[in-house]
C-alpha cells in the first residue's frame, strides 16, 4: 500500500517562498505521475500541478505558472513543489496525490488519482 505524506506547509508573508514535499513509504515512485492540488476554505479543491513519472514533462495549472515550480527526486521517494512570489489567494490545504500511469500527467481529473496524502497547510498572510 503506497502512503504519501506532505510536508513544508506553514505561514509565510505575501511574496515570500515555501518548498512542499511530497513522500511516498515505499520504492514504486517511479510507477506512479504525482499531482498537487489544493482546497481553501469554503471553495473546491482543484489542481494545482503534476509531473510525469520520469519528471520529463510537467503541468501547471494558470495561476500558478512562472511562480510554481514542480520536480522529483524518485531515488528519494520524494516530489518537490517549490512556491516562489506567494499570494494571499494562495492560501489553501495542499495535496499531493499519486497515479499509476506511464503516460502524460493530468491535473483536471482529480477523482483518476490512486492515492492521496493528509495535506499540508499553506497560509499566506501579513
Amino acid at each position: 500500500q503506497l502512503q504519501l505524506v506532505e510536508s513544508g506547509g506553514g505561514l509565510v508573508q505575501p511574496g515570500g517562498s515555501l518548498r512542499l514535499s511530497c513522500t511516498a513509504s515505499i520504492a514504486i515512485l517511479d510507477y506512479y505521475y504525482i499531482g498537487w492540488f489544493r482546497q481553501a476554505p469554503g471553495k473546491e479543491r482543484e489542481g494545482v500541478s503534476c509531473i510525469t513519472r520520469s519528471g520529463g514533462s510537467t503541468k501547471y495549472v494558470d495561476s500558478v505558472k512562472g511562480r510554481f515550480t514542480l520536480s522529483r527526486d524518485n531515488a528519494k521517494n520524494t516530489v518537490y513543489l517549490q512556491m516562489n512570489s506567494l499570494k494571499p489567494e494562495d492560501t489553501a490545504v495542499y495535496y499531493c496525490a499519486a497515479k499509476r500511469s506511464r503516460y502524460d500527467c493530468d491535473v483536471t481529473r482529480e477523482n483518476t488519482y490512486d492515492y492521496w496524502g493528509q495535506g499540508t497547510q499553506v497560509t499566506v498572510s501579513s
